[in-house]
């Protein structure tokens, strides 16, 4: 849930303006006064509580390592990370290192404010192949590679066995279809209880970037000059969330889960199914009551199997005054060995191939091999340039067709016009 906070909040704090650059194309490439030294103090800019502890060993370990460097990790809450790094950018006074997330890397890629990384030769950040290729293409830019990825989030079907035990419902499994999710969540709700089947929220994330393109369909083309909201392969991905409110009436209404959230519901046991990614594994694993009475699951099948990816990176500001210093921090960030050490005491799967299994084995109880998996069938983020404000009007549309105030032909149609019309904005602002 704390990944799904971030997402939003970058969406509607970032949908209004494009962010200034703090540094233009042509000296992106050149260090900064002082940029050769590889000794000296550096900030890193991080959002997540419960990966600091991760973190700060990660730093504590460079240190060590170079004799004359310090580290400090700045933690920014994540409701106002965002806001701030913005204003710190644009202000030249961003950390030297910082996380980036999918939505909004392109547009600090395309202002200027983040220094190339090198993925050739003796002086690579980080070598493409030691990670999953969508993760590194997700923090490419005009064929210029900015970001190293740093951990990796799929999406799996978390159930309650308690409420699957009680309802005489098989648990679910990898042969599962959309069809087995719709009548086994049918089986499971029992309204007079207050128990439901499914959640079927308006998350992108966690539902309707996974079934659009199990159905075949796409959020944006290859290009990233035009929506795939109109298609209907799109809307047969997107209908799976509304018939299952309305049709098949397994999943709380809209209004409900704006009361409640989702995952809050699951975790009190009136939610029998969730679709959640996998760095809320660690919030359930601490709940001893709720670890005893869970488990995951691969998502359902639709035509495709699919499953959105997507991961943080850690990226290096333009403006930092010790360049080389900081491209060495993140080059160490992505080694195997910090790799295994996120994996430990982090909560969120290391990004370098090979080094997830320490995530998984510290949560026993559960079958986050889900999680891993999914990584066979994985779709890249979907994003553009300021895809925090198409984003923007991709909730405030879908969520009059899932609370059925509009339907989903007109709903669809509004959100494919407005988001080619900010497309087309975005290839002006680039030219």
């Amino acid at each position: 849930m704390r990944r799904r906070s971030l997402l939003a909040a970058a969406a509607t704090t970032l949908a209004a303006a494009p962010l200034a650059s703090g540094c233009g194309p042509s000296s992106s490439n050149a260090p900064a006064a002082g940029g050769g030294s590889r000794r000296g103090h550096l900030t890193y800019g991080v959002w997540d509580v419960y990966q600091l502890p991760a973190m700060q060993r990660a730093a504590r370990a460079f240190e060590r390592s170079r004799p004359g460097v310090s580290v400090d990790v700045q933690l920014t809450p994540n409701g106002t990370y965002w806001t701030k790094l913005r204003t710190a950018c644009t202000g030249g006074s961003a950390p030297d290192v910082f996380w980036m997330n999918g939505p909004n890397f392109g547009m600090y890629a395309d202002a200027g404010q983040l220094l190339p990384l090198d993925t050739d030769g003796d002086d690579a950040v980080l070598r493409t192949g030691d990670f999953p290729d969508d993760l590194v293409s997700l923090y490419r830019w005009k064929g210029t590679q900015y970001g190293a990825p740093k951990d990796f989030d799929t999406v799996a079907l978390w159930y309650n066995k308690e409420l699957f035990d009680r309802a005489k419902v098989p648990y679910p499994d990898a042969s599962w279809t959309w069809q087995d999710l719709i009548e086994h969540s049918q089986r499971l709700t029992d309204r007079g209880r207050g128990i439901y089947g499914v959640g079927a929220p308006v998350r992108a994330q966690e539902n309707y970037y996974n079934s659009i393109p199990q159905a075949g369909g796409r959020v944006i083309s290859e290009d990233k000059r035009e929506s795939g909201y109109a298609d209907e392969r799109t809307r047969e991905g997107l209908r799976l969330w509304i018939d299952l409110i309305h049709r098949y009436r397994s999943s709380p209404t809209l209004q409900q889960m704006a009361d409640t959230d989702p995952t809050q519901m699951f975790q009190s046991g009136t939610l029998a199914m969730t679709y959640e990614a996998s760095y809320n594994a660690a919030t359930f694993y601490a709940d001893r009551e709720l670890r005893a009475k869970v488990d995951v699951a691969p998502m359902p099948k639709g035509k495709h199997r699919a499953t959105v990816l997507h991961g943080l990176a850690n990226v290096v500001y333009a403006r930092t005054p010790h360049p080389e210093l900081a491209r060495d921090f993140v080059r160490f960030l992505g080694t195997e060995r910090i790799s295994l050490l996120q994996g430990k005491y982090g909560t969120a799967i290391p990004a370098r191939n090979g080094t997830a299994r320490p995530w998984a084995a510290g949560m026993p109880h559960f079958n986050l091999q889900a999680h891993l998996d999914a990584l066979d069938d994985a779709v890249l983020y979907p994003s553009s340039a300021n895809s925090a404000a198409w984003q923007h009007k991709e909730q405030m549309w879908l969520a009059k067709a899932w609370a059925g105030v509009e339907s989903l032909e007109s709903a669809t149609d509004s959100l494919a016009d407005a988001m080619n019309q900010l497309l087309a904005q975005e290839r002006k602002g680039q030219a």
